[in-house]
C-alpha cells in the first residue's frame, strides 16, 4: 500500500518521511491540494530503479540488433580480443 501524505509534511515531518523510505525502500507520495504531485524515495532506491532502466534499455537495444542482425558471434568477438592481446 503506497505511503501518501500532504505536501505540508515534508516541511514539518521530513525526518519521519527519510525514515520510511530508507527502511522500507518505498517511495511517499506527496499530495499537493489533494491531488497527487512528488513522489519522494531514498537515493539508494532511486539508483536501484534508474539501474533497472538502463538494464532494460540495453536489453531492448540488444534485441533490435538481433531482429537486424548486427550482432557479431562470440566466438569472433573472443577471438578478436585473443588477437588484439597477442599484439
Amino acid at each position: 500500500m503506497p505511503k501518501i501524505r500532504p505536501s505540508s509534511d515534508l516541511r514539518n515531518k521530513y525526518n519521519e518521511i527519510s525514515d520510511f523510505c530508507h527502511e522500507y525502500s518505498e517511495p511517499v507520495y506527496i499530495t499537493k491540494n489533494g491531488k497527487g504531485d512528488l513522489a519522494v524515495m531514498s537515493i539508494e532506491t532511486y539508483e536501484k530503479l534508474a539501474g533497472r532502466f538502463e538494464l532494460h534499455k540495453l536489453l531492448d537495444e540488444g534485441l533490435d540488433a538481433m531482429k537486424n542482425n548486427k550482432v557479431v558471434p562470440a566466438g569472433e568477438v573472443f577471438e578478436n580480443i585473443l588477437n588484439g592481446l597477442t599484439k
